[in-house]
């Protein structure tokens, strides 16, 4: 099985095989997920001081939080599985 790793951003790599789900950090549940993982050492933080605008959960029951957007990270993933990232052409004419 080959490992998809994907750049969320200040030069941080994540595998995404290991990748439960992507969530947004606004709900209370998400919050007490994040405070408990903090508790038990299972918490990464990527976000290099920026505000958290998603969480990811891992199959190893580490919570990751990412300074870039569930919507970007999926493009990321998009383009790495079939090598062009849809969204270039909309940024490229913005």
């Amino acid at each position: 099985m080959n490992t998809e790793l994907i750049h969320v951003g200040f030069g941080n790599i994540l595998a995404m095989n290991k990748v439960v789900a992507i969530v947004s950090p606004g709900s209370a549940p998400i919050k007490r997920l994040v405070e408990q993982a903090g508790g038990k050492g299972v918490l990464v933080d990527m976000t290099n001081g920026k505000k958290t605008k998603s969480i990811i959960i891992m199959d190893s029951g580490h919570i990751v939080l990412t300074a870039i957007g569930s919507k970007t990270i999926a493009a990321r993933v998009d383009a790495s599985r079939h090598g062009s990232f849809l969204g270039q052409t909309k940024r490229m004419k913005e």
